[in-house]
Order: C-alpha cells, then structure tokens, then sequence
C-alpha cells in the first residue's frame, strides 16, 4: 500500500510527505506501545510508593496518548493513513518490551524510564530527520514531544534519584 492516498492541497513535496508519514507511522507504534507500558506499570504497581507512581504512570500513560494522537493527526494531515492496531503496534515498536513479573516500585521506574529514554532518543532524531526534509511543521511536533518526553523521564527518574553523581 503506498504511503499517501489522499490528495491534499498540502505544499510539501510528495516525496517528502511520503517519507515522513512513513516516519512517524513508526513513532506512532513506538508511541502507543509506550502508552500501554505506562498503563501496564500503572496497574501493577506495588509498594510503599504506590500512590505517587500509580497516579504519575496514569499521567504519563495519558500524555503519551496526546502524543500519539499528535504523531497520528500529522499523518492524516500529509494525506496518510495513520496506522495504529495492536498487530501494526506490535510489528513496528521499536521499544524493549516491558516485564511481565514485575511489581515493586522502583522496578517499574526502571522499566518505565527505559522506555522514556528509548521514545526520546527516537523523536529527537525523528526532529532532525523531518527537518533535513524540510518539513518543519513535523519537526516541531517532535520537539513538542520530546520536551513532554524528557519531563516525564525526570518525572520517573526522580523517584530512585537519592544524591548527585559527583566526580
């Protein structure tokens, strides 16, 4: 199936539009599959901790939506087809999978903020690469991303964060 299939007065290029709804149809699986790794440590949580992260995984599980709403409305916009099914999700997500016998706090932290690492690193070069095709609407909504992605990383880093590494 080609990647565009709806004209659109868009001014981009369509080897450009082509490319990027290529791209962030693969941000978009890493992003879902990202949304239920928070929901999946969201439900699982255990420990004295339980309250704070329970509430932060719900928050974060609920930004990452936006994000991949964001990421999905973009394709449309270029005249794509957003593709986000479990079976597309599951082909395409480039993340580590998340750990199926985990329950204590800091273990989901570690789990999580794993996967927060691995998303930013991918939209940041997804901000470059839609940038060096001359797409900056698209840059600029991976860097809206990665700033809300970095936010939550600190947001889950700082629960196991107890003194500064000094050198």
């Amino acid at each position: 199936m080609p990647s565009l299939v709806y004209a659109t007065s868009n001014d981009l290029p369509e080897r450009v539009r082509e490319q990027v709804v290529h791209l962030l149809n693969e941000r978009l699986a890493s992003a879902i599959d990202l949304a239920a790794q928070a929901k999946q440590a969201h439900w699982n949580v255990k420990g004295s901790q339980f309250i704070a992260l329970h509430k932060l995984f719900d928050d974060i599980h609920g930004a990452v939506e936006e994000y991949a709403d964001l990421l999905a409305e973009r394709v449309v916009q270029l005249g794509g087809i957003a593709e986000g099914t479990v079976p597309i999700v599951a082909q395409r997500s480039e993340l580590t999978g998340y750990p199926r016998a985990i329950a204590d706090g800091p273990e989901h932290v570690n789990a999580l903020a794993g996967a927060l690492a691995e998303f930013g690193e991918r939209m940041r070069r997804a901000i470059d690469e839609t940038d060096d095709l001359g797409d900056r609407g698209t840059s600029d909504i991976c860097t809206e991303i990665s700033r809300g992605i970095d936010k939550w990383l600190w947001f889950v880093e700082s629960h196991v964060q107890a003194a500064p590494i000094l050198e």
